[in-house]
């Protein structure tokens, strides 16, 4: 099977742009919530200590974050490039269909475990649940579209 490294790139690149919106303008503020950080409170833009008890700026925070960033991009590529296999080994379904089967059958129960086994109200699982769901959806119909027509 011959895979579109390119397309398996591109989908990786926009995972990070279409999450980067998701967690900022779209959800941001109730997902900060949930995660317990409160965006607007101003003891969280103000400096934070590190391990060693000393000061961190946001600054130095974001610095420490681009290797979360990289392992997540680096994932990110794997995710994609096994679902360009599957969708291209499985000739019966478009490459939407596809991806949608993925997202439903092993994406949705790993998130809706994860949102379920906590200590969070119910209000906060299923909000922590329908934005991480929808999220990974959004993706795998991108992913989806994408690998299915650029062949």
């Amino acid at each position: 099977m011959e895979i579109n490294y390119w397309a398996v790139l591109v989908c990786a690149v926009l995972s990070m742009i279409v999450g980067y919106v998701w967690y900022g303008p779209l959800f941001g503020k109730k997902w900060a919530e949930i995660m317990g950080a409160d965006a607007t409170d101003l003891e969280a833009r103000s400096p934070l200590k590190g391990r060693g008890g000393d000061m961190i700026s946001q600054n130095q925070m974001q610095k420490r974050a681009m290797p979360l960033y990289a392992v997540q991009f680096l994932l990110t590529l794997f995710q994609v490039w096994v679902l360009a296999y599957y969708i291209q080994g499985w000739k019966d379904a478009s490459g939407l269909e596809n991806s949608l089967w993925i997202w439903a059958a092993f994406v949705v129960p790993i998130i809706a475990g994860g949102a379920m086994w906590n200590n969070d109200s119910a209000k906060v699982s299923w909000a922590r649940f329908l934005i991480q769901s929808g999220y990974q959806l959004v993706m795998f119909a991108i992913f989806g579209l994408i690998l299915g027509m650029w062949k």
